[in-house]
């Protein structure tokens, strides 16, 4: 013994609960899917007296997956170990199937274990994993299909109102409509602020091009997902073709390091997204900006706007965090620290360790399934 003192803290459990909250209306919709409901996947991590939080937005048998696969691996391991851990959750998937559920499942235990690790230090997530800015620039992000023309103005005006100088509509479900419902939105937010569309992957190419070309006129500057998103020579296709004005962007289903690597390789983008929901957690988010700065391609998060500000404060490659609706309604719901948008952008809360966030366990009980 040379008398140093260990510092491993072993992973002593993981609890998984899941919550299914319907939407504010009857049903909301966008280019390709109706949904009526948004399930959270909640995971708690345990060791060394303290737990962490971490969550995706998943199905429920996610929770099945973490149960009987993921914890007998994770349990007994060292929390301090995040990267192992990470490694070792990745090979217990494989003969499963990687990309979908298995990933997402991944991703909210690295996500608790992260948390865990942080509040075991008793510093701010973004303190630990090195901060580069102390602000995450947002875009606000709805604009549902399922929306009356004055419900979307509405909603994308309000964000405007409150000081976030960039929203994003869906598209692709009534294409013939889009060109009037993009140019009523953008005479509701005015002139100063960014339009974005998000067709997830309703156009077909050569309409998608047809699209971008409508919607210069109302100055749109962001195009997700205009075609199917595996389809990379088909965003490469608009890519090279759209108005110079308006980027291509995709990235949200990418699960895995080698499918972003892919997206980079075929320049099937302009702005690459990743969602540490289900790209295997903060530990795989890391992993696709380090690819994002090999490559000088910035990086926008999808969705679940709370979890993803702490590491969206140490990404090297941000342009900026998605504010979706539905999921911002959950976070407040569920979760007290959630913070309030400032100046367009949320900071990080230095006073609170890990994310910074504390469940909910009473109002969210009436949601639970």
């Amino acid at each position: 013994m040379d008398g140093r003192r260990s510092t491993a803290v072993p992973l002593e459990r993981l609890d998984v609960s899941v919550y299914r909250v319907p939407t504010d209306q009857p049903a909301e919709s966008d280019g390709t899917i109706v949904w009526d409901s948004t399930t959270l996947v909640l995971v708690e991590a345990s060791g060394g007296g303290v737990t962490g939080l971490g969550y995706t937005y998943a199905a429920a048998a996610t929770a099945e997956l973490i149960r009987n696969v993921l914890a007998p691996v994770a349990c007994g391991m060292d929390v301090m170990g995040n990267a192992l851990i990470w490694s070792r959750l990745v090979a217990a998937v494989r003969n499963i199937g990687r990309p979908g559920v298995a990933s997402m499942a991944i991703s909210a235990v690295d996500v608790a274990l992260w948390d865990l690790k942080a509040r075991l230090l008793d510093v701010p997530l973004v303190t630990l994993l090195g901060a580069v800015r102390d602000a995450a620039p947002l875009y606000g992000s709805g604009g549902f299909t399922s929306y009356t023309e004055s419900q979307l103005a509405r909603q994308l005006a309000d964000w405007v109102a409150d000081g976030i100088p960039r929203v994003k509509m869906k598209i692709g479900r009534d294409p013939a409509a889009d060109p009037g419902r993009v140019a009523a939105a953008r005479r509701a937010i005015g002139d100063s602020a960014e339009l974005f569309v998000d067709a997830n992957g309703a156009y077909a190419r050569k309409q998608a091009l047809a699209m971008a070309e409508r919607f210069v006129e109302s100055r749109v500057s962001w195009f997700e997902e205009p075609v199917y998103y595996l389809d990379y020579e088909g965003l490469r296709l608009c890519r090279d073709h759209a108005p110079p004005t308006i980027e291509i962007s995709v990235g949200e289903y990418g699960y895995d390091p080698p499918t972003f690597s892919a997206i980079l390789r075929a320049g099937a983008c302009d702005v690459l997204q990743a969602d540490a929901t289900r790209c295997e957690g903060i530990t795989g988010l890391l992993v696709v900006d380090g690819l994002c700065e090999s490559t000088s391609m910035p990086l926008s998060t999808h969705c679940a706007p709370t979890l993803h500000l702490h590491p969206a404060c140490a990404l090297k490659r941000l342009r900026h965090v998605e504010y979706f609706h539905d999921h911002v309604r959950i976070e407040r719901m569920l979760f007290d620290g959630v913070p309030d948008p400032k100046d367009g952008a949320l900071r990080p809360d230095l006073s609170r360790a890990g994310l910074g966030l504390d469940f909910k366990r009473g109002e969210a009980k009436r949601y639970a399934i």
